[in-house]
């Protein structure tokens, strides 16, 4: 069975004492890929080197979070654009939106947003999304650049049917983490209705760990809680939800 974690941070501070550890536990549960999202220019550094270290199991994407959106954002774009036009990377990501903590750079949010699409567009690469409390504001702005063609992955995604739908219509797919193995979130019921074509698995590891390992360390292993419960939801095998969800993965990401 092939598994790929198409969103994890194995380059956190979290894994620094244990990283060869965890990589030979994901390998065992059948995980090949690991693909790793940008945050800022503070731990590109700590990326670019995990993914040196694990050629051709790790993949780095470049992109600025709009969480690491302050003050500095023009210094922190100038850089992205750099990195894109020193190497290619697999995907502009994790962008997007996220009025969680405070909507104090909420225009600046916006603007790195809408010129990171516009790179990925000019370069025929996907985008990886993040949305937190702003889901249909992200919706809205992607559309657009949606209608030209973009592509890419709804990180994390937590939403409703017909956001998912919405989605869906725009012919983006839904990354689906440890949130599905939470009873209380409504997502099981969301994906009963969703057809895996449009799933692909992530952990964002080291957060939103599944259950049963909820409020410890995450780590790229424990995507098998996730696989388990989905293939649960859709009452079909491991193996056929792995099949489907690591194609659609090796098809946006081109590897």
């Amino acid at each position: 069975m092939k598994l790929i974690d198409t969103h994890c941070h194995l380059y956190a501070a979290e894994f620094k004492q244990d990283i060869n550890a965890v990589m030979e536990r994901a390998r065992k549960n059948g995980i090949q890929k690991f693909y790793l999202p940008a945050i800022d220019s503070e731990t590109t550094t700590d990326m670019l080197a995990m993914e040196t270290s694990y050629p051709g199991e790790c993949f780095a994407m470049m992109g600025l979070h709009p969480c690491s959106v302050k003050e500095n954002y023009k210094e922190e774009l100038a850089l992205v654009e750099a990195w894109l036009l020193k190497r290619p990377f697999v995907a502009i990501g994790e962008i997007g939106l996220d009025f969680y903590w405070d909507k104090t750079f909420a225009t600046q949010q916006y603007e790195s947003f809408e010129m990171q699409m516009q790179w990925a567009l000019q370069r025929n690469m996907p985008i990886v999304i993040h949305t937190r409390n702003a889901m249909n504001e992200t919706i809205n702005a992607l559309k657009p650049f949606a209608e030209k063609g973009l592509r890419g992955i709804f990180h994390c995604f937590g939403g409703t049917l017909e956001e998912a739908n919405e989605i869906i219509d725009m012919q983006f797919l839904l990354g689906i983490g440890g949130v599905l193995t939470y009873k209380k979130s409504g997502l099981q019921q969301v994906l009963e209705k969703i057809d895996l074509v449009h799933i692909v698995l992530e952990t964002d590891a080291p957060y939103l760990t599944p259950v049963p390992y909820r409020g410890k360390r995450n780590e790229s292993s424990y995507l098998e809680f996730i696989l388990q419960t989905l293939a649960t939801v859709k009452n079909i095998s491991k193996e056929e939800v792995a099949a489907i969800t690591t194609a659609n993965a090796e098809k946006i990401f081109g590897n």
